[in-house]
């Protein structure tokens, strides 16, 4: 029997029911959220809040930082692609070991090389180490502290150090780049921002003190089965390209966990995709739907073959050269224009295609909500998109 075909009607509505875009699909619990999406970007602090608003029945911002930092029921870390993410806990400690670890030994390399490039012990792997058990003892006995506070307590790590060469080459304190190789490792995790929530700069804590869940060990291939069951019932249909993209992972683990977790072929537009075998049978039809989305939002950047939501020609206008999507405006499934705040607090919106005089009331009622909500905070996108530049004037 051949591959079932699923089109773009379906997909639309797939993603707007399962990322919680649809009215009837929201919900107050981020961390219900956060798991639905398969994790939230964090590159930009923004993105998580309101990435989490666009889909609560009553948005409200303090929502995030409550689960990150007093019920901690959502943890931040590095993980696909070297990208900085909020997941749930289970979600998390399965990202480390399949994907955060992989990225640990580039991470330790640089260190190393650079305790050696300024002279600061003959043996650098033992520097490293005791360097680690300091900042680890430190942490459990007055943590969660920024890297600054620390310095202070451990002057003697608090020492220059060059990581890369050439016009890549950045000074800085070597406690800091023990601190992120020990994040890497999944021996310390991000606790509360310095300054307010879009702040990027964080307090660093003891895995085990913070989440003593996220320490347990995990098998990689278990890992990777978990990721990729997430990222199937959040994304799919996607094709292997598009999970490989989105976790980074290399041909063979990606073809390896599609195998365990038993997915299932299908025919989409670009060839061959994947479900889970509970998600053959055709989606309904989803109720009609209206979200303002920030940068980088796991709807916008779930693939890597996009064109079944985004028209190429908007591409341009709502992604910047690296490929980091936008702040975009969402209509039933799919992208249809972009926002920006304004430095007075206004969203000004641009739709780049007809959607209609009613759907284009919807979008400015959601922008009119976007202000009410972010009150006087002040944001610009960590990675702008061409059209945010021209709305921002």
């Amino acid at each position: 029997m051949p591959p079932r075909h699923i089109d773009v009607a379906e997909r639309r509505a797939r993603l707007a029911v399962r990322h919680r875009l649809t009215p009837a699909t929201r919900t107050d619990d981020v961390v219900a959220i956060a798991d639905a999406m398969a994790g939230l970007h964090s590159t930009d602090p923004v993105t998580v809040h309101l990435s989490a608003a666009a889909r609560m029945l009553h948005p409200r911002l303090p929502a995030v930082d409550e689960a990150l930092y007093e019920h901690r029921t959502l943890v931040r870390h590095h993980a696909m692609r070297r990208t900085l993410w909020v997941f749930g806990r289970e979600l998390a400690r399965a990202a480390h070991h399949s994907s955060t670890v992989t990225l640990l030994g580039r991470q330790r390399t640089l260190l190393l090389d650079a305790v050696t490039a300024a002279g600061l012990a003959p043996d650098p792997e033992r520097w490293v180490a005791a360097a680690s058990e300091e900042i680890l003892a430190v942490l459990a006995d007055k943590g969660p502290l920024s890297a600054r506070e620390l310095g202070t307590l451990v002057p003697n790590l608090a020492v220059p150090i060059t990581i890369g060469t050439g016009r890549q080459a950045a000074v800085l304190s070597a406690h800091t780049r023990v601190l992120l190789v020990l994040g890497f490792e999944g021996r310390v995790l991000r606790a509360r921002p310095t300054g307010t929530w879009i702040n990027g700069q964080y307090r660093w804590a003891a895995a085990h003190a913070w989440s003593p869940e996220f320490t347990e060990p995990l098998d990689p291939s278990e890992a990777a089965a978990t990721v990729a069951r997430a990222w199937l019932r959040a994304f799919g249909p996607g094709t292997r390209t598009d999970l490989q993209w989105w976790t980074g992972w290399t041909v063979a683990t990606t073809k390896r966990a599609l195998a365990d977790v038993g997915a299932v072929e299908v025919e989409l537009g670009e060839g061959p995709g994947y479900v889970l075998p509970d998600d053959v049978d055709p989606a309904p039809p989803a109720e009609p739907s209206v979200a303002l989305l920030p940068g980088l939002d796991p709807s916008t950047m779930g693939w890597k073959q996009r064109d079944f939501h985004l028209d190429p020609a908007h591409g341009p206008l709502l992604f910047d050269r690296n490929g980091n999507g936008g702040p975009t405006i969402w209509v039933d499934g799919r992208i249809v224009g972009g926002w920006v705040q304004r430095v007075d607090g206004t969203i000004a919106v641009r739709v780049l295609e007809d959607i209609g005089a009613e759907r284009h009331a919807e979008v400015e009622s959601k922008a009119h909500e976007l202000e009410q909500l972010l009150g006087g905070v002040r944001f610009t996108p960590r990675f702008p998109a061409p059209l945010q530049a021209e709305l921002r004037t």
